[in-house]
Formats: structure tokens, C-alpha cells, sequence
């Protein structure tokens, strides 16, 4: 579903492309970040990656400076999300996982909807330094997406290995599951193995998966937007776009629930010890 989306998008693009000329398709959000200063390796979406960490340090700051019995607005709202995060990933992986990871999907959610919300303020894209925009959304440049899954694979390798050890991660990817005997069990290793295999190779896809998902549905957005508000004199040119930054609000939100929910489940399915998981449940 959420491919068809991503492609829905894309496709939507296109045709509005089509309406609004040829031009206004060759000017439309690059696919690479850009280069603000030429003799620095800084890119326009490295600068929005580095705001929204900021945004997201300062908020907590501000939030934690003066912890209170009854807490302020903004104290008030740190714990609820917190909170609400904690318990919402602790129904996905158990109160010994999420006391270990929480730091991290509740981080990666936090961070990832900061990125996207921010790249949809007035001026992102448009104001420029020379020839390149000065800001791009975060998750407009895949290389950005792709730090994100292989962070969070190296991650998930290393919870799964402590988890599980070395024999046990193994045998959670290859070995049968289930009681058999005779020659049913010589016939469940041999399928189970190849089973394992084809497994490694989904488990090697994932850094693919995850950062094309989030970029491909960030960067569509964004061009939609570019395009929609070249359709008409730039004085009113916000309102096409204005339908679609509440759709693209939306989106972000839903992009970094989607990322965090993935990387959740991938490390509950190969930490998930059955029986022995349910009665610690």
C-alpha cells in the first residue's frame, strides 16, 4: 500500500509537470542535495538536518531545564510524548527491549518528523545562496535516509546478536521451527536453511527498503509543492499548494510512525523467543 502511494505520488508529479510545462518540470527540486559554498563540503539538506537536531536539543532543554511536581506546558508535553511513545513501543517489544532501544526509536521518530515538518516552511527550496537553495528538506536527499536505515541496521545486528547470542541469532534465521522426527526432519532443516537464506538476503535489502520509502515520499511531496506553486501568478501562488501542506503534514507524520514501527518489528521478530517471551510479557 504504501508503495502504491509512493508511486501515486510520483505519478501525480508527473502529470502536474505535464500541465505546467516543460520548463517548470527541468526546474523542479533536484534529485541530489546541492553544495551552498563550493569550497565546502556543506549541502543545503545537511544545514536542515543540523536545524531540526538543533530544534529537537533546545526543546528538550527547555523542556527538562526546570523539572516541576506539576509540571508547565511544555514540561507537560515533553512527558506526554515521552510517555506515550514508551508505551506504545512497549506493546511492540516487551518491557526488555524498549527499556534498552527506546532511546533510539523514540529519537528516530522525533528526529524524522522534526525534518519533515521543517521542510515544509515558507522559504525552504526557495531562498537561495548563488545558484543552489540554502535549506532542503533532510529527507529530500537520500543520502540522508540511508545514514538512518544503516544506522539502524548495525543497530538492530547488534540488539539481536546480544539478545539471542551468536548460536541463537543463527538458529533464529536458519534452524526448523518446530518438533520433527525421522525423515520429516531431515526434509524441514534442508527447507528451513534455504528458507534462512532467502531471509539474509531480505535482512541485507532492508537499508534499501527504509531509506528509498522515506525519501521517495519526502522528495515527492516536495516536488509537488515546487510544481503546484508555479501553476499561477506568484502572488497567489500558495493556494494550489495549500491542500497539499496539509497532506504533506500528514505524510511526515506518517513516514516517521512507518520508519520507527519497521525497525521496532524487525528487532521483536528476531528477538521473539515464543513461549518463554509470552509468560515474561
Amino acid at each position: 500500500m504504501r508503495f502504491v502511494l509512493s508511486t501515486s505520488a510520483f505519478w501525480l508529479v508527473g502529470i502536474i509537470s505535464t500541465f505546467a510545462g516543460e520548463e517548470a518540470a527541468h526546474e523542479g527540486l533536484p534529485l541530489h542535495a546541492e553544495r551552498i559554498f563550493d569550497n565546502l563540503p556543506i549541502t543545503n539538506s545537511m544545514v536542515m538536518s543540523w536545524v531540526a537536531a538543533l530544534l529537537v536539543i533546545l526543546f528538550a532543554k527547555v523542556a527538562t531545564r526546570q523539572m516541576a511536581v506539576i509540571p508547565s506546558g511544555i514540561q507537560n508535553f515533553a512527558e506526554w510524548l515521552v510517555e506515550s511513545l514508551y508505551n506504545f513501543l512497549e506493546g511492540i517489544l516487551g518491557a526488555h527491549l524498549v527499556k534498552r532501544t527506546f532511546w533510539f526509536f523514540g529519537g528516530v521518530f522525533i528526529m524524522i518528523l522534526c525534518s519533515n515538518w521543517i521542510g515544509l516552511f515558507p522559504g525552504v527550496g526557495t531562498i537561495k545562496w548563488g545558484d543552489a537553495p540554502i535549506l532542503r528538506g533532510g529527507n529530500a536527499d537520500l543520502n540522508m535516509t540511508l545514514a538512518l536505515a544503516l544506522v539502524a541496521t548495525v543497530l538492530w545486528f547488534y540488539w539481536a546478536i546480544t539478545e539471542n547470542g551468536v548460536m541463537g541469532f543463527l538458529k533464529h534465521i536458519f534452524a526448523p521451527k518446530g518438533e520433527f522426527n525421522g525423515p520429516m526432519k531431515l526434509l524441514m532443516i534442508a527447507i528451513f536453511f534455504m528458507v534462512g537464506i532467502i531471509e539474509v538476503f531480505s535482512i541485507l535489502l532492508r537499508p534499501v527498503a527504509l531509506s528509498f520509502r522515506l525519501f521517495g515520499n519526502v522528495f515527492a511531496g516536495e516536488n509537488m509543492l515546487d510544481i503546484m506553486m508555479k501553476l499561477v501568478n506568484p502572488k497567489i501562488a500558495f493556494l494550489p499548494a495549500l491542500p497539499f501542506y496539509f497532506l504533506e503534514l500528514l505524510v511526515g507524520l506518517i513516514q516517521a510512525l512507518v520508519f520507527m514501527l519497521l525497525t521496532a518489528v524487525f528487532l521483536q521478530l528476531i528477538c521473539d523467543h515464543g513461549d518463554d517471551h509470552e509468560e515474561a510479557h
